[in-house]
């Protein structure tokens, strides 16, 4: 067998029942062709809990505090400035899995968000890509439009304004050079293609890694009006109403347990309208609320179309059944208000006021600016507990499919579901098995380098082993202060306040996939267990914290 190709597909902020395949309302045939043709959906695949995090483990095969995202670049708090694995960018303490591959003769290119690294000398031309296309920060207007550039006016927060945004291989691309027309998704989809045709033209020969990492769904939801138009009136019932229409979906599939009770909504009490529950908003509330559902549900069915035109190249050049193709999410859906994001600093509400129209009609043009919050969010992470942010089920288990028929073919046709526990680490020794590649070792590039701590999934669908992960094999999270460890259907997590009880929390994920119940206080023996592992866990990969729910590394 020829080596494959590989094709690995990131949307960003999308929840896990927010595609067909997974008990969506939202159109995304081409995603749920890759399911259903040869593929797997995996039940309990699972992400870090925000988006630069999982791209940093995604590229390295690693914890995030390893990579060098142990925080986000954007929320570096004081005591973790200066600290191993804090960087703010994919560090030299990995060997980029794309850098790998072009060692073994694999053509590489990506289109689409990178946020791993704003200086130029972390930019993807200079981790391992032939050919790149990128949005450098972790967000920005899909359309291109950046006025507080022009005005040379300060955004808060994650918003302020980036000296590159977009970028193709070494050279920059101001705003006003995207061209007319310009939409993310629109363009990250065609680039791709392109760099696929000249791959077929000039290098056909030789396999190829693309990795295409849109920025939808992410805030701001804009799409383009045909795509948002399809859902007029779908929501107009309400998030609640949505939840249990997805769950009753999700258990008819076979994708979660009948017995599972969804986790109610977690929202900070902040007085605006998208923290309110929806049988206490007025009329005109309830219709701007549905709207920035509509514009949500557009931006995936418009990806989900840029991804059947990406399908439909491999098919032209007989490509398509020796690609690997992934399709995943970077985290869970995005529930947090953007006020009360811990990456907001100043007045968010005045600068949108100031330099967008959010009038009703408005909602999703290139010149409006929002977002949904949590109660949308809980529709999408049923029946699992918060979302992006959270080392709870939400923010980390992701929506995931793997199409491979030499690999997946015999499994799909079985049950086409995966229920085996996964992570995004395993990506990487998953593909350089495939690769007949292997890590360089403990050096690289006259760096040393981490271990992988992520497990090929090689031996298990080619049925040489049992399981992918051990139930005796810990993992864990952490991000913002939120932290978690699992062991087989074992779950400890500590949530802070006003998310959380600021407890450690003990959850029986097989009878509780919602995490509602803590059994902490029985199974004491248990959680002292889990903490021994998050401990160690801890100590591993450098979590830098300041509290004792930290556990043995406390640094100032």
């Amino acid at each position: 067998m020829s080596r494959p190709n590989f094709l690995v597909i990131v949307a960003d902020d999308l929840g896990f029942s927010d595609i067909g395949a997974f008990g969506s309302e939202i159109k995304t045939p081409n995603i749920d062709r890759l399911a259903f043709d040869g593929g797997l959906r995996f039940t309990d695949f699972h992400a870090a809990a925000a988006c630069s995090p999982t791209r940093s483990m995604l590229l390295s095969g690693t914890d995030n505090h390893i990579a060098g995202i142990g925080a986000m670049e954007e929320n570096l708090q004081e005591f973790q400035k200066g600290k191993p694995g804090y960087e703010g960018y994919l560090n030299d303490r990995v060997a980029p899995l794309s850098e790998v591959l072009q060692d073994h003769g694999y053509k590489t290119y990506m289109s689409g968000k990178w946020h791993l690294g704003l200086s130029p000398d972390r930019w993807p031309v200079k981790r391992g890509f032939n050919r790149s296309y990128s949005l450098l920060p972790g967000a920005a207007n899909h359309y291109g439009y950046e006025p507080q550039i022009e005005q040379g006016d300060n955004q808060p927060g994650i918003l302020k304004s980036t000296p590159v945004f977009y970028i193709e291989d070494d050279k920059a691309i101001a705003p006003s050079d995207l061209g007319e027309g310009f939409y993310s998704t629109d363009r990250f989809g065609d680039k791709m293609i392109k760099y696929l045709q000249n791959h077929k033209e000039n290098d056909g020969d030789k396999p190829f890694f693309a990795y295409l990492a849109f920025s939808a769904p992410h805030w701001p939801l804009q799409a383009p009006e045909a795509d948002v138009d399809a859902y007029r009136g779908v929501y107009d019932h309400g998030p609640e109403h949505l939840r249990d229409q997805r769950l009753a979906s999700l258990k008819k599939l076979g994708l979660v347990p009948e017995h599972a009770i969804p986790h109610p909504a977690v929202a900070p009490p902040t007085g605006r309208t998208m923290s309110q529950p929806w049988d206490t908003l007025t009329e005109d509330e309830k219709k701007t609320s549905s709207r920035t559902m509509e514009v949500f549900a557009g931006m995936v069915q418009r990806m989900d179309y840029q991804i059947g035109k990406v399908i439909e190249q491999l098919e032209k050049t007989g490509d398509l059944d020796n690609t690997l193709i992934l399709f995943m999410s970077d985290n869970g859906a995005e529930g947090m208000l953007m006020e009360a994001l811990p990456l907001i600093t100043g007045d968010i509400f005045a600068h949108v006021a100031k330099y967008y129209d959010n009038s009703l009609d408005n909602i999703g043009r290139g010149n409006s600016y929002v977002w949904y919050g949590p109660h949308w969010a809980n529709s999408s992470t049923a029946p699992s507990r918060l979302y992006k942010g959270f080392s709870s089920e939400g923010g980390i288990r992701v929506p995931f499919i793997l199409r491979y028929p030499a690999l997946t073919a015999q499994k799909s046709q079985d049950t086409n579901i995966e229920h085996s526990f996964a992570t995004v680490m395993d990506i990487y020794p998953t593909l350089l098995d495939l690769a007949e590649a292997k890590h360089p070792g403990k050096t690289y590039k006259g760096h040393e380098v981490a271990p992988v701590r992520g497990q090929s999934w090689v031996p298990y669908l080619s049925s040489a082993t049992n399981e992918i992960h051990s139930e005796n094999a810990a993992v864990g999270w952490e991000l913002f202060g939120r932290l978690a460890v699992r062991k087989g259907i074992w779950k400890a997590t500590y949530i802070p306040a006003p998310y959380g009880p600021e407890k450690w929390e003990l959850f029986d994920l097989k009878a509780d996939p919602g995490e509602l119940n803590d059994i902490s206080e029985n199974n004491k023996e248990k959680l002292a267990e889990l903490l021994s592992d998050w401990q160690d866990y801890v100590a591993e990969v450098g979590v830098v914290g300041q509290a004792p729910e930290y556990g043995t590394l406390v640094l100032d």
